[in-house]
Parts: structure tokens; C-alpha cells; sequence
């Protein structure tokens, strides 16, 4: 090499990136050479004030970021955004911004300000390299508070003094009093009942049950009645109306295929049972978050009621963004039914009006991370008659098998000459391989060859001479497990339950299963089986071993195939038959023709326990991602609730179930002071048409103050002091003085409270579209109240293609004059005639139902073939009387007015009677609740 000539040296390209980054990296932790530490007030503050006070001072703070007080600086703004890390200015926010990385994202925005100088941004860097200290400001001690009313501890206030007995009405008095006004009087008796009826019903109240409260004078009488309608099924079915609502229920997977969701209704029939049952609240909450670690796995049907895109796309992008929207959706519905709070808002920056961070919202979804859309089998209740059904098949069933397997046996030794000292053939329901006591740390299960495909194990028992199970104890692994089915995994070759429903399926056609257990253990029995349930017999081990070993080393054989008879392949089921004699033929035959059926009811039974309630698998990491971006994922995030509230304490790995039992009691714990405020508000506004809180799925800072918080927080603690019951909170209510009272307006207290917020009258209000379709059904007299729960009735015809299309079906009959709560409920469609009454469709939430008043809904209720159709029963059911007086009395449940009956009776001599009761389905009075 001449003098002055550099020589090349060929560097591997990685290697040389790599080298690169690493002296990058060394250099970004290096101080600066020949510098001293980062003042904050002499060097770093000028910047900022030079800068970034225009958009981030004391006159404005866009982002509400704040860079002129150390302290706001140390919050960050409101971007999700972390605006350092200290220590590594590389990672830094700030260091992104002012360096003009992303032409995108710079600051100070282009045409608002000069970039900072490449001094300036090194001061910057250091400063954050060396911790980014902030003077009087404890870098660690950075704690979300705030003081707005509904996050504050909830407290049991007084009662206002009051020569009233029933609190609600101290309360309501003591506003009134406030507010210059008085209480209105007390409704007529006929007025109460019906009013009472169609709040807690949604049905006028039956001729049987007005007469007879007509007829109570005793001081108790309204106080029974109320009993006697709480108690009715149809309170749960109407409140579970509003429920459903709130939590976004309908039966179609919206989106362009909207397909429909065949096995939904158990949730549905769910939330009416719980009702009805007064189930504590407390509880109706963790079981809908968890149901399927308390027992009560339809509930779970709640997490995935929303709407479900079916249509996945190969892009990355697409399919990384759809799944956060499906959790989305659970995180919000989430926050809105149960807190009051709009989590999802915080999606993309922390939120503009709560004191809930991005982070927050990412730690709530890591909780919900392993869930997902679809089927689950629900377990069949023992004492059920499906139960009790599907156990006395299954038992049948097993003996058939039984008897089948004798009869094969018997047919292999005579084909095959085999010794008849020989074991049994395997099958697929149950085998025992016994041996002499043995001590054992590992059980080692060698499948060899089976009679088809990948072996299969529903369960793997190993006994001690003593006849105890100590499978349960042991660490299971394999040579390999079947992906991608929840039902196989290789937990439940050891975990007590059978059935191919919990079983483990091998990866490969041969390959082993081992056990491991926590000590050296004395055993001397081993069973195990392909499905103990006896559905399949595919995937039977044929040729095996078992091995067992003290120290996983070295290995002994206790038990294999080569003393058993040779199995019958079951490719050719059929082949045996030909070594039996001819009346073994016959009865093997019945017997293969029994077992066919008894598998098919199986599989029937099986089958219509299917429910639409999610499936759960342990999740990945959850990061938080900047601007909502899932290509933009910044730290990971552990599942927590929310930060300003206390933390679960979780770990990253914390197991999928626990993340969500945690976080259920979390939501039921009595200090948690958003849960109850939040179920009595929404009670509120089932009786009175408008809750204490006008915005019930919002108390946060966008929504509406209470009009009574003493009252509010007064409720809460006494629907916790109740044992959370539902029914005694409502039972207050409906009895007090303020429910009873006239809904008549007063011109004095119209002109100070038009809305009647104060409850100086009992706000009337307009049937929902539900109410007033059964309320039609039932005074016609064709309402099917016998047909509950179940599948859902049809008002649409469907063509089920690719993409679901759906009619209004042109004519409607018995099956369809059930209760609408029981109507097939169709995202993104409505019932041609009642969808006009402000239905929503299941694809949002909807905590309140808008009441509209449109052309459309007249002449829906006028002139569409129901109505037709109704009006005529109605005057069927009239002509045994007066007809005007038979209408009058079932519509409206009081007798008719001298001028309504001579009204009445003109209308129909001008017009007929069918006429006249079209007319009457639509007036005011049954319209509306007064």
C-alpha cells in the first residue's frame, strides 16, 4: 500500500448497521463532552418561552400542554403522548417534535415559529439524558386526581326534614320548596293503576287486576299492587327492554353481510330471568364481565352483543385496525353501562374532558384482549330437562357401545385367531391399564398408530394404589399440539373434564403426552380415552406404550397394546358383522342403528345449547398506540382499570379470566362510586321517563349535572344497603307520593319548570314503540304471553345469501303476536311498522331513547295492514256489547264519558265499527303514559 492511501476493508452490511447503532446508542448516554449538568431555569425554560409559550403558556395551552410552570410540564398534555422519557431522548416525543423528524409533526408548526438550532435541540437532549429534572417537582410523584362529583367517594346524605315518610319524597319536596313550587295531588285510583301497568309492565293493566285494586280500600293497597307487578315475569321482560338498549343487543353481525345470529336469544332471555329474579346487581354485573369463571357462562353474551365484522382483509393494516374496533366496542359498552364513563373517547389521546388517560383506555383493553366473537357451548344444567335428557342418552348410549365392543371383540378372535387370554380391544370411551406399584415422577403416553388421523386424548387419569387421581397435579407437555382449536389444547389432557369437547389433539399422527408430577409419587393405575362422551371414535391410540420414570431419563414400560386383542378399523365399521353368527348379526345391527340416533339427539341436544356469549383465549401484549394507530404501537401496557380510581395491580402475563374477574369486582366494589349511582339513575329514568342525570351512559364532564345529587347519592347507598336488589329500589319509588302524583300541567309551574325536572307533576310521556305494539296485541286480545324466552319471532322475511337481505313480511298471524321484546332483532333494519317509533337497531348504545314526531309514524299506525288487522279483532271482541262502551273500557280502563259515547256512537254509524277502532288504537290516552 503507497503512503497516503487508506486501505478498504468489506465490512458484512448488518454488521456495519449494527455497529452503527451501537455507537448511536453509546453516544445518546454520554454526556457531552466538556459540559455540565442541564440547568432547567437558565437553559431550558428560555427555549420553551422563546418557542412554545405562543400555543403551551400561560394565555393558551393547546393540547392543554402547559410548558411554563414545571409542574404541567410534568402532566404532559392531553395527546396520550408521554412528552419525554427520561433518560432517552431518542424515544422522546419532545425530541421528534422540535428535531422535525416527521415532516407531519413538527413544532413550532411551520409559519408559527423558527426551528429551534441544533444547540438548543442539544440541550434539550441532554437535559432529558439526565433525567429531565424539574425544579420543586418530584419526577416520580405524578398522580391523577380530580374533583368532579361523580368520581368523589359516594356518601349517604341526610334526609331534608319533612312531615312526609317516604325519603324520595323529602327530597323531591325540598327542591320543590327551593324552587317556589309545590307537588301536584295525588291521581285518581284508575289513573295510578294504569300509569303503574305500562312504567312497570308496558301493558295495560287486565281487567281483573283493576277491578280488584278498584275494589282494595285497605291502607295497604297500593303498596300490594306494586308487590304484585314487580313481581310479575313481565317486569323483567320490560325492563330488560331498556338493558338491552343500553348495552347495544341485537341479533345480526351488522356491517355489509349482516347475517344472522341464530343462537343469541340466551342472553337476551338472560337479562330477563336476572330481573325477574331480583338478582343482586352486584352480581348481574361480574357475572355479564366473567360469567364463565362464576358459572354463568351466557351472561358473557354481554361482552359481544355489538356488531361483528364476518368480511376479513389480507392487509395487515385493515385486519390489525378492525380488531380494534372490536375492542373498542367491548372497552366502551364497557365504561358507558356500567360507569357512566365514555372510555372510548381516550382511544386516540387521553380525554378531553375526563380524567382518563390513553393509558387508561389501553389498560381496559388489555383486559378484554383474549376475547372474541362467536358460539360457545353453554353447559347443560344437570336438573334441566335437557339435562336430565342428554345424561339418560349418554348413558344409553355408553351401553350400546358397550355391548358393540363385546360383540367385536368376539368377532376378532374368531377371524383373527388371536389367544383368548388377551385384553380387550381398545375403544374410544374408556381404557384401564393396570400394573404393579411403581414410584414415579413422570407418566409418558407413546402413541404409535391410531385407527385414523392425529391420536386424541379427552382425558389422561393416573391413580395411586389407594385409588386417588393425581393427574390433577401434574405439568402436561407433548411432542407437539394441534393450533388454532380452542376445544384441543394440551391443559385439558389433565384438567378433570371429558368429552371432545375438552380434549387434546397431537400435532403429528404419531407422538407422545407426558405428565410430570410436583414429587415422586406411588402409582399404579392408568385410564384414558378418546371421548368418554362417546360421540367419536376417529383419533383412537391403537398401538402404544406407557412409560414411567423416575428422574425423565431413564424409562420403564408399564403397559402397552400388544396384550390386547387386535381393533377393528373403523373405515370399514361394518366389517365385523361377517365373523358373528346370524342372530349376533341382527342384534349388533339394531344396536349400530340406536347408536346412529342417540348420537344424532346428542348432537341436537348439544346443539341447542349453542349460544352467541364470545370465546376466551390468553392474550398477547397490549401496547399503547399513538393516535390510535395499530402500526404505531408505543409501551406495552399491563390490564388495569382506571388510574384515578386505584389499579387491579396486574401483571403483563395475568391470565385472560382473571383480567376480567378482577375487574368485575372492581366495578361491584362498594368503593367504586360510579357503579351504583349510575343503575339507580338508570331505574330513575325507567319510572319517570328522564333520569336524575339527563345523560345516563355520560357522568363525566360533558354530561349534565344531577338535578337532585343528594338524592342520587342517597339512592346508591340504598340500593347497596339492599343487598343491590333492584326490585326494593324501584318498590320505594313506585310507592312514594312523587310517583302518584297528577301529570296534569299548572301554568304557574310551567312557566318555572317546563320540563318538570323537579318533579312538580308526574311527567307523561309516549309509549315506546315495544309498549305500544304489546298494549295493541293486548287489548285485541291476541297477545301471547305464554311464549317466553326461546328463539326470537320474525317480522322480516330473509334471503339468506352471501350478504343477508331482508322484507317486511306482508302478513303477520299468531306466531308473530308475541311480546316484541321476543322480536329477532335486526341490525341496521326495522319492523315496517313500528321501526318508526325511534327503534334503535342494536348497532350503538342507546341509554335514551330519542321521541319523535313524524308523518310516518301516522300513518304507520293508521293505515298499515297490523293495524287493519288489529282494529278488526278489536271490533270482533266488541260486538257482544256496546261496542263504543266495550272500546272505551278496554283501551283506556274507565268507563266512557256521556259525550264520548254519543260521539262514539255517530263515528260508527258514519264510518263502522272497524273504523272507529282504528281510530281509538291511535289517540293520546293509550298512546301515552299520564
Amino acid at each position: 500500500m503507497k503512503l497516503g492511501e487508506r486501505e478498504h476493508i468489506t465490512i458484512p452490511r448488518r454488521l456495519a448497521l449494527g455497529m452503527v447503532a451501537l455507537v448511536a446508542l453509546v453516544a445518546a448516554w454520554l454526556p457531552l463532552e466538556g459540559s455540565d449538568a442541564i440547568n432547567f431555569d437558565s437553559q431550558v425554560a428560555p427555549i420553551f418561552e422563546k418557542s412554545c409559550y405562543s400555543c403551551h403558556g400561560p394565555e393558551e395551552q393547546k393540547s392543554r400542554l402547559r410548558l411554563d410552570l414545571p409542574a404541567f410540564i410534568a402532566q404532559g398534555g392531553d395527546s396520550g403522548e408521554p412528552l419525554y422519557l427520561r433518560g432517552n431522548p431518542d424515544a422522546s416525543h419532545l425530541i421528534k417534535l422540535v428535531s422535525r423528524i416527521d415532516p407531519h409533526e413538527v413544532m413550532p408548526p411551520v409559519g408559527k415559529g423558527q426551528a429551534l438550532t441544533a444547540d438548543e435541540v442539544g440541550v434539550l437532549r441532554q437535559w432529558i439524558r439526565e433525567g429531565a429534572a424539574l425544579p420543586g417537582v418530584d419526577p416520580l410523584a405524578h398522580q391523577i386526581t380530580t374533583d368532579h362529583w361523580s368520581f368523589q367517594e359516594l356518601k349517604d346524605p341526610e334526609v331534608p326534614d319533612s312531615d312526609v315518610p317516604n325519603e324520595i319524597d323529602a327530597f323531591i319536596i325540598e327542591k320543590l320548596r327551593k324552587s317556589k313550587l309545590n307537588p301536584s295531588p295525588q291521581a285518581d285510583r284508575r289513573t295510578l293503576i294504569r300509569r303503574l301497568s305500562l312504567v312497570v309492565h308496558g301493558l295495560p293493566p287486565t281487567e281483573n287486576d283493576l277491578n280488584a285494586f278498584l275494589k282494595d280500600e285497605s291502607p295497604s293497597a297500593w303498596p300490594d299492587l306494586v308487590d304484585r307487578m314487580l313481581a310479575s315475569p313481565r317486569f323483567g321482560e320490560r325492563l330488560a327492554r331498556q338493558w338491552l338498549d343500553v348495552v347495544r343487543f341485537a341479533e345480526s353481525n351488522g356491517f355489509e353481510t349482516n347475517r344472522e345470529r341464530l343462537n343469541a336469544y340466551p342472553y337476551r332471555d338472560y337479562v330477563i330471568d336476572s330481573f325477574n329474579d331480583d338478582k343482586p346487581y352486584d352480581q348481574f354485573v361480574r357475572e355479564q364481565i366473567a360469567g364463565d369463571a362464576l358459572g354463568v357462562d351466557v351472561a358473557t353474551g354481554f361482552l359481544v352483543a355489538g356488531p361483528y365484522d364476518i368480511v376479513k382483509s389480507p392487509d395487515v393494516n385493515l385486519t390489525l385496525m378492525q380488531r380494534q374496533d372490536e375492542l373498542a366496542d367491548m372497552v366502551n359498552t364497557t365504561g358507558t353501562t356500567f360507569l357512566g364513563l365514555t372510555l372510548g373517547c381516550a382511544r386516540c389521546h387521553n380525554h378531553k374532558f375526563d380524567p382518563v388517560t390513553q393509558k387508561d383506555y389501553y389498560a381496559f383493553q388489555a383486559i378484554f384482549s383474549g376475547v372474541s366473537y362467536g358460539d360457545r357451548v353453554l353447559p347443560v344444567l344437570a336438573d334441566s330437562y335437557e339435562g336430565q335428557k342428554l345424561s339418560s342418552v349418554r348413558e344409553e348410549l355408553r351401553r350400546q357401545l358397550e355391548s358393540v365392543s363385546k360383540l367385536k371383540a368376539s368377532a376378532g378372535t374368531r377371524g383373527g385367531g388371536e389367544s383368548i387370554s388377551k385384553r380387550e380391544p381398545v375403544n374410544a370411551q374408556l381404557n384401564r391399564e393396570a400394573f404393579p406399584p411403581v414410584h414415579a415422577q413422570f407418566v409418558r403416553f407413546n402413541i404409535r398408530k391410531t385407527n385414523v388421523s392425529e391420536p386424541c386424548l379427552d382425558e389422561l387419569s393416573v391413580f395411586t394404589p389407594g385409588g386417588m387421581n393425581v393427574a390433577r397435579k401434574a405439568v402436561p407437555t407433548s411432542s407437539g399440539d394441534l393450533e388454532g382449536y380452542p376445544i384441543h389444547k394440551l391443559a385439558h389432557v389433565n384438567d378433570g373434564q371429558q368429552g371432545n369437547n375438552h380434549s387434546w389433539i397431537c400435532q403429528t399422527e404419531a407422538g407422545w403426552v407426558q405428565l410430570r408430577f410436583p414429587e415422586l409419587t406411588e402409582i399404579s393405575r392408568i385410564e384414558w380415552g378418546r371421548d368418554r362422551e362417546g360421540r367419536f371414535e376417529d383419533r383412537l391410540a391403537t398401538n402404544y406404550d406407557i412409560e414411567v420414570s423416575e428422574d425423565g431419563l431413564h424409562w420403564v414400560v408399564v403397559a402397552s397394546s400388544a396384550d390386547r386383542k387386535s381393533f377393528l378399523n373403523s373405515e370399514d365399521p361394518l366389517a365385523f358383522l361377517a365373523d358373528l353368527q346370524p342372530q349376533e348379526q341382527q342384534l349388533a345391527r339394531k344396536l349400530l342403528a340406536e347408536i346412529t340416533g342417540n348420537r344424532e339427539e346428542i348432537s341436537r341436544l348439544e346443539k341447542s345449547n349453542l349460544a352467541w356469549i364470545g370465546n376466551f383465549r390468553q392474550p398477547g401484549a397490549t401496547h399503547r398506540l399513538y393516535r390510535g394507530d395499530p402500526l404505531a404501537p408505543r409501551e406495552e401496557v399491563a390490564p388495569d382499570a382506571l388510574e384515578v380510581l386505584g389499579s387491579l395491580g396486574m401483571s403483563f402475563d395475568e391470565a385472560e379470566k382473571e383480567r376480567r374477574v378482577k375487574l368485575a369486582e372492581w366495578i361491584t366494589s362498594q368503593k367504586n362510586p360510579l357503579t351504583a349511582r349510575v343503575m339507580v339513575n338508570r331505574l330513575w329514568q325507567f319510572v319517570f321517563g328522564t333520569g336524575i342525570v339527563e345523560t345516563p351512559s355520560d357522568f363525566g364532564g360533558n354530561g349534565l349535572p344531577p338535578s337532585h345529587p343528594e338524592l342520587l347519592d342517597w339512592l346508591a347507598s340504598d340500593l347497596i344497603a339492599s343487598g343491590w336488589s333492584t326490585k326494593s329500589l324501584l318498590r320505594k319509588i313506585l310507592i312514594s307520593e312523587t310517583f302518584k302524583q297528577a301529570s296534569q300541567p299548572r301554568d304557574e309551574a310551567a312557566s318555572i319548570d317546563a320540563g318538570a325536572r323537579t318533579l312538580w307533576r308526574f311527567p307523561p310521556r309516549r309509549l315506546e314503540a315495544e309498549a305500544i305494539r304489546d298494549s295493541i296485541l293486548a287489548v285485541t286480545g291476541v297477545l301471547d304471553l305464554e311464549a317466553t324466552s326461546g328463539p326470537g319471532f320474525y317480522l322480516l322475511d330473509v334471503d339468506r345469501e352471501n350478504v343477508a337481505h331482508y322484507h317486511p313480511k306482508e302478513r303477520t298471524g299468531s306466531a308473530e303476536w308475541r311480546r316484541m321484546i321476543y322480536l329477532f332483532k335486526i341490525r341496521q333494519e326495522q319492523d315496517s311498522v313500528f321501526g318508526a317509533f325511534d327503534c334503535p337497531d342494536g348497532s350503538q348504545v342507546t341509554p335514551k331513547r330519542t321521541r319523535s314526531t313524524t308523518p310516518l309514524q301516522a300513518l304507520n299506525l293508521f293505515n298499515s295492514d297490523f293495524i287493519i288487522q288489529q282494529a278488526s279483532l278489536l271490533a270482533a271482541a266488541a260486538e257482544g256489547g256496546d261496542p263504543a262502551v266495550v272500546v272505551i273500557e278496554r283501551l283506556y280502563g274507565r268507563p266512557a264519558k256521556p259525550s264520548e259515547l254519543a260521539d262514539a256512537r255517530h263515528f260508527i254509524s258514519e264510518h263502522g265499527l272497524k273504523a272507529f277502532c282504528r281510530a281509538m288504537l291511535n289517540t293520546n290516552e293509550f298512546l301515552f303514559i299520564f
